[in-house]
C-alpha cells in the first residue's frame, strides 16, 4: 500500500513537471510569433540579457528588447496569471457547488466587474480607473449574492446560485443603461472590454497580479483536501470534522478575488473556468489536491496559446474572449453529448 501510494505520488509530480514544462515551452514560442517575427534562441538571449549583465548577449538589437521585454514577455505573464486565476476559480466553484457547469461567473461577478468598467469608461472625470471600478464592483456583486442567500445563518447553495442569477441580471440592466448613455468612443471601448484581451499588458498589470494569484492559489492548493470532502456532502465534512459553511465561504472568497483581479485587468474572457477543470479531471482524475495545480498549468497554456492567436490571426487584433468562445461552446456541446446524464446529475 505504501508502495502504491509512493508511485501515484511520483506519477502526480512527473505530471505536474510535464505541464509546467509545456507552459513554458509554450510562453517562450508564442512571445516569438506576431508582426516581428523572432527566433525562439533570439528570444532567450533576449530575457537572459535583462536578467543577467553577460556580455556576449549586448550586441541583440534594441528592437528585440523592445518587443520581447517591453510588449510580449509582460502580456505572456499576464495571460498565464489569469488563466491560473479562472481555471483555479473554475475548479473551486465546481467542487464547492458539487456541479460541473458551475463556473467562475456564477454569482454575477462578470456583470458586477462590467458595470464597474463601463462606469469607469463613461465617466472617466468622476471615478476611479476602470481597473479599480471593475475590482470593486465584481467583489460587491458577489457580497450582495451572498447576503441575499444566507437565510438563518447558513447559505444554501441552490439559494446562492439564484441569488447570483439576480444579482448578475440587476448589474446588467445598469450596463444596459450605460452602453444607452454612452458616446460613441465610449461605446466603442466597452463593447471591447466586455470581450476581453491583453491589449495594454504591461509590467505594472503583472506586479499587481502576481501576489494575489500566488497567495489566493497556495491557500485554495493547500485546502484541497478539503474541496474533496465538501465535494461529497457536508453530513461527511462535518462527520471529519470540518465546518462546510465556513471552509466554502473562505474557499468562495478567495476563488472570487482571483475572479475579480483578473477580470479587472483584461475584461471578461469566458469559458476558460468551465471547461479546463473538465479537461484537467479527464487527465487526474477527482482529487482536488491533484486537480487545481494541474488546471492552473492547463489553464495558463490555454490562454497563452488564445492569446497568440488573437495577436496573429488577423492584422487587427482579436478580442480574446471571442477566441475561447469558439473553442469553450463546442465542447460544452462534446461534453453534453458523451457525459450528458453524469453532468446534469442523472
Amino acid at each position: 500500500m505504501e508502495y502504491k501510494k509512493k508511485v501515484l505520488d511520483i506519477n502526480r509530480w512527473t505530471l505536474l513537471g510535464l505541464l509546467g514544462m509545456m507552459l513554458l515551452a509554450a510562453a517562450f514560442l508564442c512571445m516569438g510569433r506576431g508582426a516581428c517575427q523572432i527566433s525562439f534562441p533570439q528570444v532567450i538571449k533576449t530575457i537572459s540579457s535583462h536578467l543577467f549583465s553577460l556580455p556576449d548577449l549586448s550586441s541583440i538589437s534594441n528592437l528585440h528588447h523592445t518587443i520581447v521585454w517591453n510588449i510580449r514577455l509582460p502580456r505572456t505573464l499576464l495571460a498565464i496569471l489569469v488563466g491560473i486565476c479562472l481555471a483555479t476559480s473554475g475548479t473551486v466553484f465546481q467542487g464547492c457547488f458539487k456541479n460541473p457547469l458551475v463556473e467562475p461567473y456564477i454569482l454575477g461577478i462578470s456583470s458586477g466587474a462590467a458595470f464597474g468598467a463601463a462606469l469607469g469608461i463613461v465617466f472617466p472625470s468622476f471615478f476611479l480607473s476602470v481597473q479599480v471600478l471593475a475590482f470593486f464592483f465584481g467583489f460587491l456583486a458577489v457580497a450582495i449574492a451572498c447576503g441575499m442567500a444566507r437565510v438563518k445563518g447558513q447559505t444554501p447553495v441552490v439559494t446562492l446560485v439564484l441569488a447570483g442569477i439576480i444579482t448578475g441580471s440587476i448589474f446588467g440592466s445598469l450596463v444596459g443603461i450605460l452602453k444607452y448613455v454612452a458616446q460613441d468612443s465610449a461605446l466603442r471601448e466597452i463593447v471591447f472590454w466586455l470581450m476581453g484581451g491583453f491589449y495594454y499588458a504591461g509590467w505594472r498589470d503583472v506586479a499587481l497580479l502576481f501576489p494575489i494569484t500566488l497567495v489566493s492559489f497556495l491557500i485554495i492548493w493547500i485546502c484541497g483536501w478539503k474541496i474533496n470532502v465538501l465535494s461529497m456532502g457536508e453530513q461527511e465534512a462535518r462527520s471529519m470534522g470540518i465546518n462546510p459553511e465556513k471552509s466554502k465561504l473562505i474557499l468562495i472568497c478567495l476563488a472570487t478575488l482571483m475572479t475579480a483581479a483578473a477580470v479587472s485587468f483584461v475584461g471578461i474572457i469566458a469559458w476558460v473556468g468551465l471547461m479546463i477543470p473538465h479537461a484537467t479531471r479527464m487527465i487526474t482524475g477527482p482529487d482536488h489536491r491533484m486537480v487545481i495545480p494541474a488546471s492552473a498549468l492547463l489553464g495558463a497554456i490555454y490562454l497563452v496559446i488564445c492569446d497568440t492567436i488573437a495577436r496573429t490571426l488577423t492584422d487587427a487584433e482579436i478580442p480574446i474572449g471571442i477566441i475561447t468562445s469558439l473553442v469553450g461552446a463546442p465542447y460544452l456541446f462534446y461534453l453534453i453529448r458523451s457525459r450528458g446524464q453524469r453532468l446534469l446529475g442523472g
